[in-house]
């Protein structure tokens, strides 16, 4: 075995992969479970009535999704940001380590539940995740370097971890948040958020020399003989063919970048303490954020442009293919993360959630067999981990048995509660973990379809993606049409539009990151990852803006009309890159 070959970590395996690949699983599992937990609760709380049981703050729907959408933009930034600190100064493993710590004390402070709390707990929520976010997917990429053939199912094992953590961070902390109260919600996103860093942190011994602090990069001619601590090298050739930034791009990238953190933080600043930074940018009817972001954009697509011109006709026609799967990206998640909105009130306002009898019976049954056979799975994989690692890790399993108890112990008291009543209230966050649950079930069935002689071009996915997620909308607006206020929609509409976005999601989540590798040359990887980001954050935040207006536009129209506007919105676009499919392909110059 060579030096810095990483055999090493395959010597130890749990279910054919290294047992490192598993600490990193439940790593991001509580992770996610904290993320996903406290993300269920945030719109609900903010707009839940003020008097009441279980009081929340009586916020707007547009407040609350101005607040929530900036959270959601800022979250898709600062992991560029993140990245290269941990690439520059920290290494990948202290970066998980300080952003777990900073996340666990966001939601410490969004547990006290006042308004500073909120705020400041909001804020480490988003430092936090851009050192985490980037750095844990980098440690698999460098455990399995050199063992590529085995690197999509260890993906493909993580990808579960992140979706068993939203399942039961959804469930567990919406349970506990509307049941019992907001604190106890936000408080257990933070506890397993906190035990999470922890188990991290102790199992260092199973990764070596992985994510450690970076050395220092030269160039060839300064590497003296015998020199060991040398983590990477860069000869002059490669400096020299880089497309380097010149003045005006960093120029442009500076205005860029503070007029859209400008916009993310004065959007809510201006709707709830009715303070506006960018007033005087007003034209008109137009607001001055929007014009500052109009002109950010500008800025941005003009420094995008001239860099790509720099490059030969098959480099430029490839990154525009990128741009345009990036724009139409925008159009998916403006839609698609109505999850995180106004979903959340649809079902708590406009779903007849209330179940008694038998029907009662049914869904508490059907809801233990969901919640206890995925625990038990994931419980097996612990308790393997456990067996082969116990003697090298001791104070990591013990954690991670800590968290098990904890979560075997919150489940069975919450089934025997809805078991011991009568009648059965659904949370509203139940249905948020039926996307995690499709995705579980149908993921392997698109993985074969992808790798099957019917796998469809990149357009076409994109256009499946969204009209499919469409469809979802367009049984909500059915099922919404011609509701009164004061009556409640079937719970199976809720339960159908979840399924279509789902499979919409599969559709087209998992494409554009790949093109990113695929289209775009190595020395524009940095930029082109950031502009992904971006487009991802722009649709959180317009998802966001467009979800808090559902009490505004069923009060004008009807709840129907506003969920019409998600169901034409994708269609179109689907129609549209569909459309583009032959150029696109022309553009992609063989790359599939």
């Amino acid at each position: 075995m060579t030096q810095n070959s990483t055999d090493q970590y395959f010597k130890t395996k749990v279910l054919g992969h290294p047992a490192g690949l598993f600490v990193l699983f439940f790593t991001e599992m509580w992770e996610r479970f904290s993320f996903y937990g406290m993300r269920v609760l945030l719109v609900n709380f903010l707009t839940f009535a003020i008097i009441g049981d279980n009081p929340g703050w009586g916020w707007s729907a547009e407040n609350a999704g101005a607040l929530f959408g900036t959270y959601a933009m800022l979250l898709y930034i600062t992991p560029i940001v993140g990245g290269i600190i941990a690439d520059k100064l920290t290494g990948y493993r202290w970066a998980v380590i300080i952003g777990s710590v900073i996340m666990a004390l966001g939601h410490a402070c969004m547990a006290l539940e006042t308004e500073l709390s909120l705020y400041t707990g909001l804020g480490l929520l988003v430092v936090g995740t851009g050192f985490f976010k980037p750095n844990i997917t980098s440690i698999i990429s460098e455990m399995y370097k050199d063992h590529p053939e085995k690197k999509d199912g260890a993906y493909t094992i993580f990808y579960m971890g992140v979706n068993a953590g939203a399942f039961f961070g959804m469930m567990l902390c919406g349970y506990l948040a509307e049941k019992i109260g907001w604190s106890y919600g936000f408080g257990l996103a933070g506890i397993f958020m906190l035990l999470g860093t922890l188990q991290f942190w102790l199992s260092g011994n199973l990764f070596g020399d992985i994510g450690k602090k970076p050395a220092k990069i030269v160039e060839t001619e300064d590497v003296q003989d015998g020199d060991d601590s040398i983590a990477k090298i860069k000869t002059k050739e490669d400096i020299e063919n880089q497309n380097p930034f010149t003045t005006l791009d960093k120029v442009l990238i500076f205005i860029s970048a503070v007029i859209g953190l400008g916009y993310a933080i004065n959007d809510p600043l201006a709707k709830i303490a009715k303070i506006d930074m960018f007033s005087y940018f007003k034209i008109g009817s137009l607001d001055g954020q929007y014009v500052a972001v109009l002109f950010g954009l500008a800025l941005f697509l003009f420094l995008v442009i001239g860099r790509i011109l720099r490059y030969t006709k098959v480099v430029r026609d490839r990154m525009l293919a990128f741009i345009i799967f990036a724009f139409f990206t925008v159009f998916f998640w403006l839609s698609f993360e109505q999850g995180a909105s106004s979903l959340v009130l649809f079902a708590r306002d406009n779903v007849d959630r209330v179940l008694e009898g038998d029907s009662a019976l049914v869904f508490n049954i059907f809801n233990s067999i969901l919640t206890v056979v995925p625990l038990i799975i994931i419980t097996y994989v612990l308790y393997d981990l456990w067996k082969k690692t116990f003697k090298q890790i001791p104070y990591s399993n013990i954690v991670l048995a800590v968290c098990f108890l904890c979560m075997w112990s919150i489940v069975v008291w919450m089934l025997n509660r809805e078991f011991s009543s009568d009648v059965s209230e659904i949370t509203v966050s139940w249905f948020s973990i039926l996307n995690s649950f499709f995705i579980i079930v149908f993921a392997s069935l698109f993985s074969k379809w992808w790798e099957s002689k019917y796998n469809p071009s990149a357009a076409a996915k994109y256009a499946l993606g969204l009209i499919i997620m469409a469809v979802g909308f367009g049984l909500l607006a059915f099922g919404a049409h011609g509701v009164q206020e004061g009556v409640k929609v079937s719970m199976l509409w809720l339960i159908l539009a979840y399924l279509f976005h789902t499979l919409g999601e599969l559709c087209l989540s998992p494409v554009g990151l790949s093109y990113v590798s695929k289209l775009v040359p190595a020395r524009m990887i940095a930029l082109m990852f950031g502009m992904w980001y971006l487009a991802i954050a722009i649709g959180n935040k317009l998802a966001a803006v467009l979800g808090g207006q559902i009490e505004n536009i069923t009060e004008a129209y009807s709840l129907s009309t506003f969920f019409l506007i998600f169901t034409i919105v994708p269609i179109v676009a689907g129609v549209i890159i569909l459309l583009l499919s032959p150029k696109l392909k022309k553009l992609m110059h063989g790359v599939r």
